[in-house]
């Protein structure tokens, strides 16, 4: 058997093919350009695998994932240029009659993530997913089902309060301006620092204060859902940064409920290198052909 992922992501498109295992068998990497030239792109690398039998798309968005909508399959209103209103799953099947499961970018990701957990005989019955890095996202699972229906959750456009160092700062969202993503993403360290993010020290006050408000995002996760664990991926998440996370997630919540120890609570994705996505591409095409 021979499954199918495309992780569409505003700066890269990852093509990959594997099999019921999750082994990936080969693997594509290209920018993310106009439509048509990178579908065209995608459709060429699985072109070379004629028996493919399902693919698994996770999509940057927003996307319409309602299956009763006219404009199901498509990235709705996006700020990437020329990408608003592309069906994509259309453009695909069409090309390729294959089923398609289609989601967001974080929701392959945190699939990817259950799927593991599961695989490594972890209990583990949910998990909340955010990912950092050009913007800010969150997917969620539970019992291998996705969280929303009229839509998918937006996490990362949430409210934060202010750190008292911090309060000077507009923030980037160009909705919000100070949401999670407007204090947290990537871009956030040119604009309080001037630098770019990999060349801030963790000394930086910048750090500390971008540990706050993701351990508010924690905590709203932990209260809200009650997950297995939070896993954090994305560009700008490491290990130290994510202690950082933990000890402003320990004071916040002042023990006020129970929850597992921190380093196994608050994790980096067990799937190394931000590859997530490609396997919950992976489980969730094998998910879409069983249907």
């Amino acid at each position: 058997m021979l499954l199918g992922s495309i992780e569409a992501g505003g700066t890269k498109f990852v093509c990959a093919v594997g099999n019921e295992d999750y082994r990936i068998i080969d693997q594509t990497t290209f920018p993310t350009t106009n439509p048509e030239q990178t579908l065209d792109k995608a459709m060429e690398f699985f072109g070379q695998f004629p028996e493919l039998d399902a693919i698994g798309i996770a999509s940057f968005g927003p996307i319409e994932i309602r299956r009763n909508s006219s404009e199901y399959g498509s990235i709705t209103k996006t700020p990437k240029q020329g990408w608003s209103n592309t069906n994509f799953v259309k453009t695909i099947q069409d090309k390729i009659p294959v089923p398609i499961f289609w989601t967001t970018d974080v929701n392959g990701s945190a699939y990817g993530e259950y799927t593991m957990s599961t695989l490594f005989n972890e209990k583990v019955d949910s998990i909340v997913y955010y990912t950092v890095g050009t913007g800010v996202g969150a997917g969620i699972v539970v019992n291998g089902e996705f969280l929303g229906t009229v839509g998918h959750p937006e996490m990362g456009h949430v409210r934060v309060n202010r750190h008292i160092d911090d309060l000077d700062f507009p923030g980037i969202c160009p909705y919000h301006g100070d949401c999670l993503e407007g204090l947290v993403a990537g871009p956030t360290f040119e604009a309080r620092t001037g630098k770019k993010g990999k060349d801030v020290p963790l000394n930086d006050s910048s750090w500390n204060i971008m540990a706050y408000y993701l351990a508010q995002a924690a905590i709203q996760s932990t209260l809200t859902l009650r997950p297995n664990k939070i896993v954090f991926g994305g560009g700008v998440i490491s290990e130290p940064f994510l202690d950082m996370v933990r000890r402003h997630f320990d004071d916040l919540l002042n023990e006020y409920i129970e929850v597992p120890e921190l380093k196994q609570y608050l994790t980096m994705p067990v799937v190394k290198n931000n590859g997530s996505a490609t396997i919950g591409n992976f489980a969730l095409a094998l998910k879409e052909l069983n249907k």
